[in-house]
């Protein structure tokens, strides 16, 4: 006999599980259907990794300029925290950055007198410097392998160009044979202005005698100019030439702050550019240009751009005190140091006069 009071029962249940099963179906189509907007395929990401780990980069921590001539923004932070740059993120709890902050006053200042002063940021930047310089050498063994995969400690210029171009989305067959055949390869116009800079590259950071082979020394070069003489040179040279209006090998005041191409277009752009010229006439009068002459020639900004620079450092320690030195007494104290955090750090620690001692 059946309860037809119990099957009165289960019918709404089993009709409402079977509509939301529906509506949960709905919504994960939804999400399969959105998600490739903002998430690459795997294919993509292993391109993308491949890409960065044989291109030199743009950006080189303690360095003052890119590679593109602009300044480097986050220069004074690089040379502050060193290594450890991702320890003051914004969500970060506030007491513990300021007690971190503090911690790193603590080893600045050596002779603990509660002050740091210029000698004593000097030596602390150089020592921060040779931290990124070291991070460069542990990812450069990494990089290394990535395109010497028989391991026998030396590359050609083919088979970079090889890895380069697969990196692109180019077959790896295809450009292999092409090359070994002497054939014309077919890129875009842009990937072959590319391929051609890297060349230039390729053949500055091969030591004599030259052979076309770089080491794993010489592609450190060639990845990170900053940790070659002959290489920082190199790219003196590319930035003068991006920038020198005349051709005279040179850099006067307006060829250094001249704009980016392009035109102002609103209130805000003209803010950015005025921000520009102001920030870039500034390093060129107060760092770059030595002399005081109004021009730049390539032996200025060479001294400028080698972060192992001791005369440089010491300018860069007695600027970075100036700018938070509000008792002018050219030393940095706790209070100053908290108070500018975001100078230093990249974040912005509040109630830095209440919690000093503390934190101390």
């Amino acid at each position: 006999m059946v309860d037809l009071s119990m099957v009165s029962r289960q019918a709404p249940l089993c009709g409402l599980a079977a509509h939301c099963l529906w509506f949960l179906g709905v919504i994960l189509l939804m999400d399969a259907s959105a998600r490739p907007a903002n998430h690459s395929s795997t294919r993509e990401r292993a391109v993308n990794r491949e890409e960065n780990e044989i291109l030199p980069p743009d950006h080189l921590n303690g360095v003052k300029l890119e590679m593109d001539g602009h300044l480097n923004k986050d220069f004074h932070q690089e040379v502050f925290l060193g290594k450890d740059m991702d320890g003051f993120d914004e969500d970060a709890e506030p007491r513990r950055s300021r007690r971190k902050l503090m911690v790193i006053f603590s080893k600045v200042d050596v002779n603990t007198d509660r002050r740091i002063s210029a000698k004593e940021m000097q030596r602390w930047i150089m020592e921060k410097t040779a931290e990124h310089f070291q991070e460069a050498v542990k990812e450069n063994k990494m990089h290394f392998r990535a395109v010497d995969p028989d391991g026998d400690g030396r590359v050609s210029w083919d088979e970079y160009k090889v890895k380069f171009l697969v990196s692109k989305g180019h077959s790896e067959k295809e450009v292999a044979d092409a090359i070994r055949n002497h054939e014309e390869l077919k890129v875009d116009e842009e990937t072959q202005e590319v391929l051609e800079n890297l060349r230039d590259r390729w053949y500055q950071a091969d030591n004599p005698p030259a052979d076309l082979l770089l080491t794993e020394d010489e592609f450190l070069s060639f990845l990170h100019p900053e940790h070659s003489r002959g290489m920082l040179k190199f790219m003196v040279k590319e930035i003068i030439r991006d920038l020198d209006q005349d051709g005279d090998k040179q850099l006067s005041l307006p060829e250094f702050i001249s704009l980016p191409v392009g035109t102002v277009e609103n209130q805000q752009g003209q803010d950015m550019d005025d921000s520009w010229v102001k920030d870039r006439k500034r390093e060129f009068e107060e760092l770059i240009d030595s002399n005081h002459d109004g021009i730049v020639t390539m032996e200025e900004l060479e001294n400028y751009m080698d972060p192992m620079n001791e005369y440089n450092a010491l300018n860069e320690a007695k600027q970075m005190i100036a700018i938070a030195d509000e008792n002018q007494n050219h030393h940095l104290e706790p209070e100053e140091v908290l108070k500018y955090s975001e100078f230093f750090t990249g974040s912005k620690l509040m109630d830095y006069a209440r919690n000093v001692h503390e934190e101390f």
